[in-house]
């Protein structure tokens, strides 16, 4: 099997729609695996749409070398090439002298080539400094082509291929010109997650957009012939195997409001003895369930339907104060909190607006907030449904929650801000709810102590 990365050389160089386009392409014709840079959602559900294989999120700052190559075995079983999206810049990490968290670092942990994305725009020479500095900042690091975006007739592709090629040694593989289209369509694509998006009618039409204009700029074939296997193996099966024995059942909310979740944490789950049921917040009863998690997404765009449900509203206190494991994440720790409040003038609608949520937390959480983007590092205390562990994870919200002054607490943040001050992790009977996104491999024995949580309740 072979695999490549399509990494970027800054923000905004076009990496995602061009892996998304490329990807779609090669689907057609084999089976492929995407995997994404970093601890992001909406990008990998658009690979995952247009795949059909769940794309799986690789991070070096989250997790250690041998759980990076143990998702990425896993994830390849079956696959005819594996696509690996970088984040951000090559080089972008989690700090200013090493390349943990960065596209660079999984590159080299999987030992597999890189196709640089350029923003060449109004540059064509200098096109060629840029990618043989690439070259020279960590020679272990293979670039073995360049796609060209946002260039402005063949003029500026001649030049700047020209260059790059004779001083860089490599092929430029595609150039892309500037499509208002694309711009448009991206632009709209951007922060709609897959499974909210393909509800609306011109959604799949800007996917198709988007594929076919990069489509017919870029040399599959050669891209193709880049591509080399991963020398890196690991055993995925610690892991992954699957349980003989599934004795609990985990419900997670799974809709359109919350579909935030590490495509991982199915297959983490199902390993460890449990099998899990989805319902739908917006529309659905509370399943009977030994424990529950309610992961992240945008219920700030569905608060009038979550508003209403007062029927799974109130089940869901009630469970939480029979004792009931429950692990809520950024927007379902939104939900579990008394009321939702929109500002004056959120979403260009005057005047504030109140929602009832679940209530199993006492306070409430406002939006806008706080915008916060950022890895997060610390310690889970005893005594919580997650145990004790150290852990690392990530958060990204634009939210504030405000909790009542005697609310527990069971994460102490060396990093990041949580939900006050470096605290994180609200505590209530068995209910846990943070700002803090955990990946189920990265954070396995807070998981495995969460499912034994559960047996506890089942067990009395």
């Amino acid at each position: 099997m072979k695999a490549l990365m399509i990494a970027g050389d800054r923000s905004g160089s076009g990496k995602t729609s061009i892996t998304l386009a490329i990807a779609a392409l090669f689907s057609k014709k084999m089976a492929v695996q995407t995997f994404k840079v970093g601890m992001d959602y909406i990008d990998p559900s658009y690979l995952t749409g247009v795949t059909g294989r769940p794309c799986r999120n690789l991070d070096t700052y989250v997790m250690d070398e041998r759980q990076v190559r143990a998702i990425y075995n896993h994830g390849c079983r079956g696959a005819d090439l594996a696509i690996v999206e970088g984040v951000r810049g090559l080089y972008e990490g989690a700090e200013a002298l090493g390349d943990s968290g960065s596209s660079a670092s999984v590159a080299r942990c999987l030992d597999i080539p890189v196709i640089l994305v350029v923003n060449a725009r109004s540059i064509t020479r200098s096109a060629a400094a840029l990618v043989r500095g690439f070259q020279s900042f960590d020679p272990d690091i293979r670039i073995e082509g360049v796609i060209l975006n946002n260039v402005a007739g063949e003029k500026h592709i001649h030049k700047a291929a020209t260059a790059i090629e004779h001083y860089c040694r490599i092929p430029v593989i595609g150039a892309i010109p500037r499509m208002q289209e694309m711009e448009l369509a991206m632009r709209h694509l951007g922060l709609t997650p897959y499974r909210e998006g393909r509800e609306k009618g011109e959604f799949q039409d800007r996917i198709r957009v988007v594929t076919e204009r990069i489509g017919e700029h870029v040399d599959l074939d050669r891209l193709l012939s880049v591509a080399c296997p991963s020398t890196r193996q690991q055993d995925s099966q610690e892991i992954f195997r699957p349980a003989d024995v599934r004795d609990i059942t985990i419900g997670i909310a799974y809709d359109e409001a919350f579909n935030f979740y590490y495509a991982d944490l199915f297959d983490v789950l199902h390993a460890m003895g449990a099998r899990t049921v989805c319902f739908s917040p917006l529309r659905d009863a509370l399943p009977d369930a030994d424990g529950y998690i309610i992961g992240g997404g945008y219920p700030e765009l569905f608060l009038p339907d979550l508003a209403k449900q007062e029927d799974l509203k109130r089940d869901i206190r009630d469970a939480s104060r029979s004792g009931v494991p429950i692990y809520a994440e950024c927007g379902g720790l939104m939900y579990l909190t008394e009321e939702i409040i929109l500002k004056d003038g959120w979403q260009g609608i005057p005047g504030e607006r109140r929602f009832p949520m679940c209530g199993v937390f006492k306070g409430t959480t406002t939006m806008p907030g706080r915008r916060v983007v950022a890895y997060v590092e610390g310690k889970s205390t005893p005594g919580s449904p997650m145990g004790e562990c150290n852990f690392r994870g990530h958060e990204f919200h634009y939210s504030d929650v405000s909790l009542d002054p005697g609310t527990r607490f069971a994460y102490s943040l060396t990093r990041g801000h949580g939900i006050s001050g470096g605290s994180d992790g609200a505590l209530t009977d068995r209910t846990i709810g943070s700002y803090t996104h955990l990946h189920p491999v990265a954070s396995l024995p807070m998981f495995s102590h969460f499912l034994s949580t559960c047996r506890i309740q089942v067990g009395g």
